[in-house]
């Protein structure tokens, strides 16, 4: 079986293979025939050495958490074979703890699970996987080539819900949104803003110059284009409106700071990207006062649970087909699949393909 992994000492993603034609489950688990694999800002992270790590005595990582696939052997599981499914990420380390028994996976503190592919356990960049039958989402089959798609979609789906649930003592209605970064995920959650959520007035910041595909993508969406090399976070405001929503997707540690700024009173801020160290001089005064005088809120999301690949389904099937066509912007075999790592401007959402999917 063919995989793609980093190795201890060389980062460079390489196919390897397995002596095995493919994994065996154990019981309560199915086997799965990977159709694609997407390529995110995480696996660039874990590539690069700064997140993640290797399974425990193993000098290897097998890529891959956005994935779809067709079960190949439900091996007495509730699934059938030929279902369509999308597996989650998280899984338990040392077995089941209070958070994965509860069915809350995405909310287990550092040290009490694995993600796959990202740290601790092995990815689904492989001719096959196995995997708990509930950890398996199934889709429709009509989603089966752009079911990658729904991992990276149901991480906003948790962040919305979180930001709902900050607003909930009382009636909140949010007409305006800023989402920070211009990346795959920002675009999704962009699309999802103004499709789902209902959104009149929405802002995507980034830091490209034109023509560019993500800011082409932004305006047919309808939205706003800010440079943020002209017009920072907090300084929003100024320039168009504060906003009802901050949805941060960049990683870079002011933007947190510089978010309640940007907030009208009774906003909500959701922190998605994953900074590393900095430090910096802020204004803790008028930081704390924005939150108190005018009612606003900060929440931090990572990962995802079970509903939200659910809710993450049903949305990929209202997603308008030219903007997904326009977002994916490459899907390569193995005989190629160094493109789907490729960085450049031009280069938006990538996968490797595994199988092509055929109806059964």
């Amino acid at each position: 079986m063919k995989a793609i992994a980093v190795r201890e000492g060389d980062r460079t993603p390489t196919v390897i293979e397995t002596e095995r034609p493919e994994p065996e489950p154990e019981a309560g688990e199915a086997l799965v025939r990977t159709l694609r694999v997407g390529v995110d800002g995480t696996d660039h992270e874990v590539i690069g050495g700064g997140h993640g790590g290797f399974p425990e005595g193993e000098d290897h990582l097998v890529l891959g958490h956005e994935a779809v696939g067709v079960v190949e052997d439900p091996n007495g599981t509730s699934l059938e074979r030929g279902a369509v499914v999308v597996p989650t990420v998280r899984r338990p380390p040392n077995g089941p703890n209070e958070y994965f028994e509860r069915g809350e996976p995405d909310m287990a503190p550092e040290g009490q699970y694995h993600e796959r592919g990202i740290v601790g356990a092995h990815g689904f960049m492989a001719e096959y996987f196995t995997s708990p039958a509930e950890c398996l989402v199934p889709i429709p089959d009509a989603l089966a080539e752009l079911g990658f798609l729904v991992e990276p979609i149901s991480i906003s789906e948790k962040a919305f819900e979180l930001a709902r649930a900050s607003r909930s003592s009382f009636r909140w209605t949010p007409e305006s949104a800023l989402v920070l970064g211009n990346g795959s995920l920002g675009l999704l959650t962009l699309a999802m803003l103004r499709e789902g959520e209902g959104y009149d007035r929405l802002y995507c910041l980034g830091r490209r110059d034109r023509p560019d595909p993500t800011i082409d993508l932004i305006e047919a969406l309808g939205a706003t284009y800010v440079d943020s090399r002209k017009t920072p976070v907090d300084a929003v405001p100024e320039v168009h409106e504060a906003v009802d929503f901050v949805y941060e997707a960049t990683g870079y540690p002011k933007h947190a700071f510089q978010s309640v700024h940007a907030l009208a009173p009774n906003g909500v801020a959701a922190l998605l990207g994953v900074p590393g160290s900095w430090e910096f001089e802020v204004d803790g005064g008028a930081f704390h006062e924005e939150f108190v005088l005018h009612n606003k809120a900060m929440i931090g999301s990572v990962n995802s649970g079970f509903r939200h690949f659910e809710a993450a389904t049903e949305t990929l099937a209202t997603l308008p087909s030219w903007f997904l066509d326009d977002l994916i912007t490459g899907v390569y075999g193995l005989d190629e699949f160094e493109r789907a790592f490729a960085e450049g401007d031009t280069i938006i959402k990538t996968a490797v393909q595994f199988a092509d999917y055929e109806e059964r």
